[in-house]
């Protein structure tokens, strides 16, 4: 704690503020000394489940007592961010953390950080450990591309057939990155709903940080066999990234009918036709017009 301290205690941590705690996601090693020096400031913890804070408070060697811990989750948030808000409004700096990772993403928090803004305080981040940005640094699947460039964060799809399968053919349909979370018991559901995609890859991170971390990728195809290739593979929360779709190769249409367009409507006007009667991608055509434009001075006086 004296590393925490001597490295975070410069800063300023203003009284009455919320204070977003990024935990471990697996390994306790991925804490922050900040992360450790405001929750042993803090006047009070709201956590998803106070047994698994205390336990890994008391990792850090960190000693609150039950009435500083305050439960918060998913069925109780917006009673429970009336209490927060009270204490803060007394001048008590509240830290806040998830079970793993960084609050308010795909776990509870965010709700409590609104009911914070709305009553006019301070909601504070303290960035650390994701699942999402962890598996997406070392998956290669963002592209940078203009027509797939960034990721789609899609979280976990309903569970209700019909709504998951209304999900699933909008996503099949996008371009870019996907990033799901999935539980262990319904992976292997979710591997057959995405067989649709065929030779897609597909990343699917589990157990990240823990010792028996595993991050593989095949052709959404081929998911289902993998994960029954071994017992242990279906085990632990999973990040399943979508890799972006392979660019349309152009036969040269849409170009032409671009070139057409440009020479009667402003750039825009152009790009938007063209787009909507060759079935290209917006972006692509507009990058390529205005290439177009730059390069014509210099055609002029070649």
């Amino acid at each position: 704690m004296n590393a925490a301290r001597d490295a975070a205690a410069a800063q300023h941590y203003p009284q009455g503020a919320l204070y977003i705690v990024a935990t471990p996601i697996g390994n306790l090693a991925d804490i922050t000394l900040r992360a450790l020096h405001v929750l042993q400031l803090a006047d009070a913890i709201a956590c998803e489940d106070t047994r698994h804070t205390q336990a890994l408070l008391r990792a850090y060697g960190i000693d609150k007592t039950s009435a500083q811990l305050l439960a918060v989750h998913q069925h109780n948030e917006a009673e429970a961010a009336l209490a927060v808000v009270q204490r803060l409004q007394q001048g008590l700096r509240v830290a806040y953390v998830s079970d793993a990772g960084t609050p308010g993403v795909s776990d509870p928090g965010a709700r409590l950080v609104a009911a914070v803004h709305s009553a006019g305080l301070r909601a504070l981040p303290l960035p650390g450990a994701s699942s999402i940005t962890t598996a997406l640094s070392v998956a290669g699947a963002v592209a940078h591309s203009t027509q797939s460039s960034g990721f789609l964060f899609a979280g976990f799809l309903p569970v209700k057939n019909a709504e998951r399968a209304t999900a699933m053919q909008q996503l099949a349909s996008e371009p870019r990155c996907v990033v799901l979370l999935e539980a262990p018991h319904r992976i292997d559901e979710l591997a057959q709903a995405l067989a649709v995609l065929g030779d897609r890859p597909v990343t699917l991170a589990r157990e990240l940080t823990k010792q028996f971390e595993e991050i593989a990728t095949h052709p959404a195809r081929e998911l289902t066999a993998w994960l029954q290739g071994s017992p242990q593979r279906s085990r632990g929360e999973f990040v399943v990234l979508l890799h972006p779709t392979a660019p349309a190769a152009d036969d040269g249409d849409s170009l032409r009918v671009l070139r057409l367009l440009l020479q009667e409507l402003p750039l825009k006007t152009a790009v938007r036709l063209a787009a909507e009667v060759t079935g290209a991608s917006r972006n692509s055509l507009y990058d390529t017009a205005l290439e177009w434009k730059r390069s014509a001075p210099e055609a002029g006086n070649a």
